[in-house]
């Protein structure tokens, strides 16, 4: 599937959303949040686990987490997270390291297993400066997440009750 047709997907997926648009806002703001973070192979697990513990939609918090983090924005999202990762931690960590991890890991010819294998290679230390840099981009991110999709939410709420009355 070409890119703009699986975005657009996607979007039309979230604008179908129902459910109490807190809630809903909430859910999209845990799956971005999470799903910049640079852990691939734990972060539906970890998006499905976060969502009800911060009262949020667990389908809009995993497709929050898929538009964010995917096979088109994987390798710009990991580049940056070890570059902020590296300013607050400096060790040396080479980019084409962690590229090859995760082009590795992208292939499809690694199981779930294996994928993990790949990170722990990485060693615990640059795991420890993505994961860090994941942090530091989520935090802005979420802060600018909950606010606009709450926004769409109320917005689509509004309409759908405006469509209800006329009808």
């Amino acid at each position: 599937m070409e890119p703009q047709r699986t975005a657009r997907l996607y979007y039309l997926k979230i604008l179908r959303l129902k459910g109490d648009p807190q809630s809903l806002a909430r859910g999209m703001t845990v799956g971005v949040a999470i799903g910049i973070i640079p852990i691939l192979p734990l972060q539906t697990l970890t998006i499905l686990i976060c969502a009800p513990l911060f009262k949020g939609n667990s389908i809009a918090a995993v497709l929050a987490g898929l538009l964010v983090s995917n096979p088109l924005t994987l390798i710009p999202q990991y580049y940056i997270c070890c570059k902020l990762g590296k300013l607050l931690y400096p060790i040396d960590l080479s980019w084409s390291r962690v590229r090859g991890t995760v082009e590795y890991m992208l292939s499809g010819s690694a199981s779930w297993g294996e994928q993990l294998a790949a990170l722990s290679l990485l060693g615990y230390e640059s795991l420890a400066v993505m994961i860090l840099g994941g942090v530091i981009l989520a935090i802005p991110l979420a802060l600018i997440t909950y606010p606009l999709s709450l926004r769409l939410f109320l917005a689509i709420q509004r309409k759908r009750r405006q469509k209800h009355i006329l009808s």
